[in-house]
């Protein structure tokens, strides 16, 4: 019987697979150190509370936040609601407009348009042909009535790595605070709380190759000088922003996946720019009709958002049975609208729904990139063909 071929996952934007290091570390906490952390009466509940402040510890660090800035949660979603949400509920009635970028994560552009009929006034600034926020018209949107900014990293479609630095300091000036979605960040860009500027942070495991389901939300001046009430009640953990039992082995698998993240970044990162750029290379010399998007300048380097003119991209990637990319978020997958972000950078519907992305990895191999570049190339010249046979050949 013949063997199946392994799949080529190139989608690492959507999720990562765990480092074997972070399933190595999480194992002793589901069986011998199963102790609930916030029974500290015995020495079983002190061993994981200690696991447990340690992994804090791990994760402010890595970020030049101080362990007590650090909240844990069940993901990125959870931690962009929390901010979000509980920043608002605590805002003085003078304050009531919040202000973002329209190609923001849904969890972030769906909890704004939930606080919007609660009488806030949600400002959404738009973004260049690169995606890249329009700094002049984030200036004009920001004024002494604004209770926060919320601008993500680096776009988890296009790739686009915002000027947060310069965010920061244009809500600092109207004295709004600053939240960033930075799920995508880590591992792939430098990350530093202090020189971003932020005063909430958002970040998620299954991101940087750590567990599904944990991450956390990095606060300025930790809990107790956080501008936001909770949004959840119960048994106070977190300092009561985010109570419930800590997923201990989520959260120490969440602290060996950034640890390994911050150390080996330089190199990763240097290692897959190189393997888009090939792959990237690749596909436009077997398929020319091809159309990059996102920043070239500040884009993540496994990121490669790819419009192929005149091939829809849902028969493109029905075309490969043993390649895994996606057509967009995969939180938003399923959808009939085109992808928001692409509309916003400036193509038509029917582009957007030429567009692929692709996310290149830790665990991508050269070879890979190869095999995948010249399979994604033949699949959209097949379709191409399929839908226009006049027009076979053009790549």
């Amino acid at each position: 019987m013949r063997k199946k071929a392994m799949t080529i996952y190139l989608d690492y934007h959507a999720s990562t697979p765990c480092d074997p290091s972070v399933v190595e570390a999480m194992l002793p906490y589901f069986l011998e150190r199963f102790a609930n952390p916030s029974s500290t009466v015995h020495k079983a509940g002190q061993r994981t509370a200690n696991a447990v402040s340690a992994a804090r510890q791990t994760v402010g660090d890595a970020i030049g936040a101080l362990p007590a800035e650090i909240v844990f949660t069940a993901g990125a979603t959870e931690s962009n609601n929390l901010a979000l949400q509980g920043l608002a509920r605590a805002a003085p009635s003078d304050r009531r407009r919040i202000v973002s970028s329209v190609i923001e994560h849904k969890s972030v552009l769906q909890t704004l348009m939930f606080l919007q009929p609660q009488g806030f006034d949600v400002v959404l600034v738009p973004v260049d042909g690169e995606g890249s926020i329009d700094l002049a018209a984030l200036v004009d949107a920001v004024d002494d009535t604004t209770a926060f900014v919320s601008v993500q990293a680096a776009s988890n479609e296009i790739g686009t790595i915002q000027p947060l630095e310069e965010i920061s300091q244009i809500a600092h000036r109207s004295g709004a605070a600053f939240h960033s979605d930075a799920a995508q960040a880590m591992g792939r860009i430098p990350i530093d709380v202090g020189a971003w500027g932020v005063d909430l942070m958002s970040l998620s495991g299954h991101k940087c190759y750590g567990p599904k389901g944990v991450g956390c939300l990095y606060v300025r001046g930790g809990v107790r000088a956080a501008p936001m009430d909770p949004l959840l009640f119960g048994g106070g953990q977190e300092g009561g922003l985010r109570p419930g039992t800590h997923n201990v082995p989520g959260i120490v698998g969440l602290a060996k996946a950034v640890e390994i993240a911050t150390e080996s970044r330089e190199t990763e990162t240097e290692r897959i720019g190189v393997l888009r750029d090939r792959f990237e290379q690749l596909i436009a010399e077997q398929f020319p009709a091809v159309r990059r998007n996102g920043c070239v300048r500040r884009r993540l380097a496994g990121n490669s958002s790819l419009t192929f003119s005149g091939v829809d991209a849902e028969a493109l990637i029905a075309n490969l049975s043993d390649i895994a990319v996606s057509t967009g978020s995969a939180c938003s997958s399923g959808a009939i609208d085109p992808s928001h972000v692409l509309t916003a950078i400036g193509l038509s519907r029917e582009e957007a729904h030429e567009t692929i992305r692709v996310g290149l990895g830790r665990f991508t191999m050269e070879g890979e990139v190869l095999t995948a570049a010249a399979g994604i190339a033949e699949a959209a010249k097949s379709v191409l063909q399929a839908s226009c046979p006049e027009t076979a050949g053009a790549g």
